[in-house]
């Protein structure tokens, strides 16, 4: 049931509110727990009408009824709540807890599918082919000072994955039950607690460097046994289409079954695997650029000049510009309030932006991807036909910011109107800018797609088209191009018996939250075979 607050009301209103709106006395709610809260910062009229809306669910005698009550489950307003999920099946196949799977990757797909294996007793090899999380923040900031690219380990490959080691943001629209003890494993390794209710929940960079080592023993108390700097190299086969064990470049390791929580971004794994006769297909997915304001301007857009950002935090935003005929729509993606652009790069020849902020969100920046989704047919229908247009325009702007990782950059009038940027805006990029007609980059189509969103984007944030705002490029790998098919129900590799897709790599996830759930969801589909 949704409940709204003033700013300046304190949550201690919600009992006696909600109690009222379903028509009870606040004596009769024995418990109350906030599912979910979030801001309404939509204006009406000229006016920025700021309120929290809680969504709270009410512990209840069973008997407890009023017309109130029945109108609002009749209406929808109000729902009957399931118990919890929890990672341990009642029932399911004990054969498991004398056999042993390998997981590949430490992303969430494969960190939740090894804790949902673990949690039933199996035995799990984890591994990664990057570093574990010290050593890959060594090779990241020798990257940042040096430009001296890893390419094991870096901000897409390393313990966490792409999204759990740089900045954690769990937003999704997929709604599951597995969401719950996903939070609260996070919550008890030391994030906010407050990422279990709110809508824009976010760990940020500096608490997951602190998260993940947690999670890492914690699993590793549980018998997961971490093997990093270990790539995936080839399915070894017992028969056509049953895996017996994988081979790495440190040796074969054996296994009962195998989970694929490969990173989008692990291309020469996933045609190794293609190779192999693993089934893949095409699929659509998000390119564009990455825009930047000062922080402050978002702020006075959203909440007005007077807001207290204290007490608020600061502003995001979610915005969508529709197609219209031949124009593309386009969305934001992974807005970062207070955040930093960086490089997520793993080849080198190749450059890709991103976006990360601490849990304080302290940069006086705010950044989001402005993407465009593309299908098979602008790019083609073979498996790989996506990858190779990503990595031509990612080619494509390397060399445009000079070779060196330094951005293409064009302020936004001058993107709008098509011309030069003689000047260019501070950023909170540190590799360096290099003032290029991004316009002329993209494929025409694209460009037309994101001047009208820009343009329709100001009229809802004033100050989004203006001087202030900075494009730059290119953003490509918010999601991926490939999927490996896999069954819907049983969710194995179609044609394999023991081999089983999962996550954002596999095609089957769009976040680090709905990855989580995939792979627990996909470990508990394992457990359910013989």
């Amino acid at each position: 049931m949704a409940i709204g607050l003033g700013i300046d009301e304190p949550e201690s209103l919600l009992r006696a509110r909600a109690a009222q709106a379903i028509g009870i006395s606040p004596a009769a709610v024995r418990g109350l727990r906030i599912a979910r809260r979030s801001l309404d910062a939509r204006r009406r009229g000229r006016r920025h009408d700021l309120r929290f809306v809680f969504h709270v669910d009410l512990d209840l005698d069973e008997k407890t009824r009023s017309p109130s009550l029945d109108r609002a489950l009749k209406s929808g307003r109000a729902r009957r709540v399931a118990a919890p999920a929890r990672f341990r099946l009642e029932d399911f196949e004990r054969k498991w807890e004398s056999r042993r799977v390998v997981v590949v990757g430490s992303g969430p797909a494969g960190l939740y599918a090894a804790w949902t294996l673990a949690s039933h007793g199996v035995a799990v090899d984890l591994i990664d082919r990057g570093p574990p999380l010290h050593e890959r923040s060594r090779a990241v900031a020798r990257f940042m000072r040096h430009r001296e690219l890893d390419p094991e380990g870096n901000l897409l490959f390393g313990e966490g994955g792409a999204g759990t080691y740089s900045d954690g943001k769990l937003y999704t629209r997929t709604q599951h039950p597995l969401e719950t003890p996903i939070l609260e494993t996070l919550v008890e390794a030391g994030a906010n607690p407050e990422i279990a209710f709110d809508a824009r929940a976010h760990v940020g960079t500096d608490r997951l460097h602190r998260i993940l080592p947690r999670l890492r023993a914690r699993l590793a108390s549980m018998g997961v046994v971490f093997h990093f700097g270990t790539r995936l190299e080839a399915l070894e086969m017992a028969a056509p289409g049953r895996v017996r064990a994988i081979r790495t470049q440190a040796g074969e390791i054996g296994c009962d079954a195998v989970v694929l929580a490969l990173g989008h971004s692990a291309r020469d794994t996933l045609r190794a695997l293609v190779d192999q006769g693993l089934p893949a297909e095409s699929k659509p997915f998000q390119i564009g650029l990455r825009i930047e304001h000062p922080q402050a301007l978002i702020d006075r857009g959203r909440f007005g000049a007077e807001a207290d950002i204290r007490r608020l935090g600061h502003a995001y935003y979610a915005l969508v510009s529709k197609s219209e005929g031949r124009i593309p729509g386009v969305h934001s993606f992974c807005m970062c309030p207070g955040g930093q652009i960086v490089a997520a790069v793993a080849q080198r020849g190749l450059l890709c932006t991103n976006g990360m902020s601490n849990s304080r969100h302290s940069s006086p920046f705010a950044n989001s991807g402005l993407v465009v989704t593309l299908g098979p047919r602008e790019f083609g229908s073979g498996p790989f036909d996506g990858v190779a247009f990503q990595e031509a325009i990612e080619a494509r702007f390397f060399e445009a910011g000079g070779g060196d990782y330094s951005l293409p950059a064009q302020r936004v009038p001058d993107f709008l109107e098509g011309r030069a940027s003689p000047t260019l805006s501070r950023s909170s990029y540190k590799l360096g800018l290099r003032s290029t007609r991004i316009d002329r980059l993209l494929p025409e189509s694209m460009t037309e797609g994101l001047r009208a969103a820009i343009r329709r984007f100001d009229r809802s944030l004033p100050g989004y088209a203006s001087g202030e705002g900075l494009l730059v490029g290119i953003e490509s790998r918010s999601s991926g191009p490939l999927r490996l098919i896999r069954d819907p129900d049983d969710r194995r590799a179609a044609g394999f018996e023991n081999v089983f897709p999962v996550g954002e790599g596999a095609g089957h996830a769009g976040g680090i939250m709905s990855a989580a759930i995939d792979g627990a969801r996909s470990a508990q589909a394992l457990l359910m075979r013989d």
